[in-house]
């Protein structure tokens, strides 16, 4: 049996490369079917991919780093008992023949051959020596007595009971062998036990967060355990070193070749890159700009934290912007529609995407049926979107069939921008840092809690008193969350 191949599969909808980012086996490693092999990264996500193949790792095609077309193979994979046979006096294993050799009776007389032989041609009794047994047969094997020959006292057997031995030592030898395969998967996986990293939950999900390979971490704990110290360590000093001015300033005099580095375009940022020209290029964009008195939502939202319905679950402005999206664009659905041409696709359903920036670069996971959701199952939503993001785990096709976007710029403290538009879409909301300014209120100037949204669409299908009228909406429900309640 020979070594069976995985090539590279299309995760998404019609992607044609990826990069290997990681691979999680080496070549010996024993798998099982769905086991996750290796990392890769497409254009628009990290996506683990698992094994279709039980069996041992002959060979890594593809090394980490490199980027190959779908279809590619990048694993060889050795199936258990693939491995060849020894076969005395030149005979050949027979692929799907038990591995345990058959009985040959005794001869009646020293020139005659047995006529129950399951060979049907060979050498003689008196010559025929025992197949070795192979390396992994469990003890039950070695126990059983299938490698006895019989006296010739047993000759005589009737064809239907030496059928019926044959069989149950072809069953002994079969329960011995998924024995031993059973314990050399339990050997493999304590080996990996006792080579992972030793480190509590929370200091795991920590090093996550912050892109930390644990590996690289010394630990001082116990047994060489990494703690939240060590950890907090480490990353001081990476911090420090990347903020060191020697380590990103060349000094003059320095080969230009050695002052420019060369960081490859590839995998979610070529895919950002491509998307945003062809939108900037392919779709006028208008921008307009409203401020908005966000006095009442912040209090909403303060209202809704000391919820019991909302108790665990994270809760920000961002939450009612969303659904003041989905409200204003009920009341103004041009802003929910794609360009097509010689037609204007209206959707009547919101796939709500939200810009993330993570460490990969920029995604727009989008919230499916987000019209659908009441405000507890939207909050749920936006932080599974957001933890899934910022992981890197966001699935290729959660960022695909979006029909409006929110970009949080304020989450970084900017008033507000002029965002591109994403691709197939008509229409996207900046939503600025909500800071307290002075606020002319009733004639009198007082402290408020204002933000500015900025938004852009395609002048194809939003004209300016479409686009100025849904900004209006979605500002409306900022003022006052109670008209949500309409």
């Amino acid at each position: 049996m020979t070594d069976q191949t995985f090539s590279l599969p299309d995760v998404g909808e019609g992607l044609t490369e990826a990069e290997i980012v990681q691979w999680k086996v080496k070549p010996g490693d024993r798998v099982s079917i769905n086991d996750v092999i290796v990392e890769i990264e497409t254009a628009k996500s990290l996506v683990e991919l698992p094994s279709p193949h039980a069996g041992v790792v002959s060979s890594l095609l593809v090394a980490e780093g490199e980027t190959v077309d779908v279809g590619t193979p990048i694993i060889a994979v050795r199936p258990d008992g693939a491995a060849a046979e020894s076969v005395p006096d030149g005979g050949a294993a027979v692929p799907g023949e038990p591995s345990t050799p058959p009985v040959v009776p005794a001869p009646a007389a020293d020139d005659a051959q047995p006529a129950s032989s399951l060979t049907g041609t060979g050498p003689k009794a008196d010559a025929v020596k025992r197949r070795p047994r192979r390396r992994n047969a469990g003890a039950a094997v070695e126990a059983a007595p299938a490698d006895v020959t019989p006296a010739a006292g047993d000759a005589a057997e009737t064809p239907a009971g030496a059928g019926r031995r044959t069989e149950a030592r072809a069953q002994v030898a079969a329960a011995g062998a998924q024995v031993a395969a059973a314990g050399a998967a339990v050997q493999d996986r304590v080996n990996q036990l006792l080579q992972r990293v030793l480190a509590k939950p929370p200091v795991r999900k920590a090093a996550k967060d912050l892109g930390i390979d644990l590996a690289e971490v010394p630990g001082t704990g116990a047994g060489g355990e990494v703690t939240k110290q060590d950890l907090l360590s480490y990353q001081a000093q990476r911090e420090s070193e990347q903020d060191a001015a020697d380590t990103f300033w060349t000094p003059a005099g320095t080969p230009k070749r050695r002052r420019i580095e060369r960081v490859p375009v590839r995998g979610v940022r070529k895919a950002t890159a491509k998307a945003m020209v062809q939108s900037a290029f392919s779709a006028p964009h208008v921008s307009i700009f409203v401020d908005v008195d966000a006095s009442r939502t912040m209090e909403f939202v303060k209202r809704l934290k000391a919820s019991r319905d909302f108790e665990g679950i994270k809760v920000s402005p961002l939450l009612i912007l969303a659904k003041a999206v989905i409200w204003a664009a009920a009341r103004n659905p041009s802003v929910n529609a794609t360009w097509a041409g010689d037609e204007i696709h209206v959707k009547h359903f919101m796939n709500l995407g939200i810009a993330a920036a993570t460490p990969r670069g920029l995604m727009v996971p989008n919230i499916k049926d987000a019209q659908d959701l009441s405000l507890k199952e939207l909050a749920l939503a936006l932080n599974e979107l957001a933890a899934t993001a910022r992981a890197g785990r966001t699935k290729p096709a959660d960022m695909q069939g979006g029909t409006l976007t929110i970009t949080n710029i304020g989450a970084l403290g900017i008033d507000t921008g002029t965002p591109i538009i994403n691709p197939g879409e008509v229409a996207i909301v900046a939503f600025g840092t909500i800071k307290q300014k002075p606020w002319v209120l009733d004639g009198e100037v007082l402290p408020r809690w204002v933000t500015t949204l900025g938004g852009s669409f395609d002048h194809r299908v939003v004209d300016g008193d479409l686009s100025a009228r849904f900004m209006a909406d979605v500002a409306a429900i900022l003022e006052e969350p109670a008209l949500l309640l309409d």
